[in-house]
């Protein structure tokens, strides 16, 4: 009788998860002002600065490097956007308590914004991939594809925790004011737009403490073209990043409870 019970309870728990990730979704869809830049912007970037300004050039380095960093720029808007502004717009509009009034898990509530975040990731992922083999000429061994891909894709959970610690404490008409500031300030000092190397020595060493660094390096490391850090070294700098993120998040939904 447990066992079913539990069996039951999962299988309601993972199609409530599934139709809330559906839902958001759509709802992300339907909003071109979310939708056309996040799925076109890391697309025209790569087109211009990988295609049509390496045309002709010696080396594939070029668009092979851009190929893992604007990968890892694609996840990191629908997450920190997805999350930090729209979790703001839905607490101060009063949907997130009306959400609480429901049987609704909070756990697949988060496991929606995640989801959602991946498969806008997963889009962009698959057309980066196909502009990068067919009009760059960007060549992987079938297991490097792969393992960017996953490594790409798997960028969807710390950035989504660093979108929900701001929509956990950002009013609505801060949150896409701050929301823009960080997600610049990551993309630029963590190399996802151009290599690290050209920054200045200290803010290659400051770039430490942006997630999207690591995750730039991990997605480079699995194209032999990161900088030599080893694995455990940005494993837990991401580890203990996603961790205070989290746990400022944390602390602004008890606040909003007021507990």
């Amino acid at each position: 009788m447990t066992v079913n019970t539990a069996r039951h309870g999962l299988l309601w728990h993972l199609r409530i998860a599934l139709l809330e990730t559906r839902f958001q979704f759509l709802s992300s869809l339907r909003l071109p002002a979310f939708a056309v830049p996040t799925l076109l912007f890391p697309l025209f970037f790569y087109f211009f600065f990988a295609v049509l300004f390496q045309a002709g050039g010696p080396s594939l380095t070029g668009p092979t490097y851009m190929l893992a960093t604007y990968g890892v720029f694609g996840v990191l808007a629908p997450s920190i956007f997805g999350f930090g502004v729209g979790l703001a717009q839905e607490r101060d509009t009063g949907a997130l308590l009306l959400k609480r009034t429901t049987p609704m898990p909070t756990a697949a509530y988060l496991f929606a914004r995640v989801g959602t975040a991946a498969i806008f990731g997963a889009v962009v992922v698959l057309a980066l991939f196909l502009l990068a083999g067919f009009a760059a000429g960007v060549e992987l061994h079938r297991g490097q594809w792969f393992s960017l891909a996953g490594v790409v894709l798997a960028a969807a959970l710390p950035f989504s925790a660093v979108g929900l610690a701001i929509g956990a404490w950002a009013k609505q008409q801060a949150a896409v004011a701050v929301v823009n500031l960080v997600f610049i300030a990551m993309s630029v000092l963590s190399g996802l737009w151009f290599p690290i190397s050209m920054l200045p020595g200290f803010l290659q060493d400051f770039a430490n403490v942006f997630p999207a660094y690591h995750l730039g390096q991990l997605a480079l490391r699995t194209i032999d073209l990161d900088l030599g850090r080893p694995l455990w070294f940005h494993l837990a700098l991401l580890a203990g990043q996603t961790a205070v993120c989290l746990a400022v998040a944390a602390a602004g939904f008890r606040r909003f409870s007021g507990r």
